[in-house]
């Protein structure tokens, strides 16, 4: 795994349960600024079974970036941690919205 990946995971691993970020800031958080969609590629491909919260990263814009079937899953990973969702895939940033601070 190259250091992009592992910074990015390791960031996305620390999003607290009931708490969103967007792809820009974990691309931030992590050291890689300007990175936002290589953030969301990261996501999409993560192995089947995989721990890491990919359900916790949404668009800058507070949305669920996945369409069909796969935002059904995201929404209902998301309203099982008690995060209010639309039937859009809108999210309240400013409710939901992760600091970056360690758990």
């Amino acid at each position: 795994m190259d250091d992009f990946s592992a910074q990015i995971y390791t960031q996305v691993h620390q999003i607290p349960y009931g708490k969103v970020s967007t792809y820009g800031e974990i691309a931030k958080f992590s050291g890689f600024p300007g990175y936002a969609r290589h953030v969301g590629r990261l996501m999409a491909t993560l192995p089947e079974g995989s721990t890491i919260p990919w359900h916790r990263v949404v668009n800058a814009k507070g949305m669920i970036s996945l369409a069909g079937n796969d935002l059904i899953r995201q929404r209902e990973k998301l309203l099982a941690e008690g995060i209010d969702v639309s039937e859009s895939g809108k999210i309240s940033l400013r409710h939901y919205r992760w600091n970056g601070d360690p758990v």
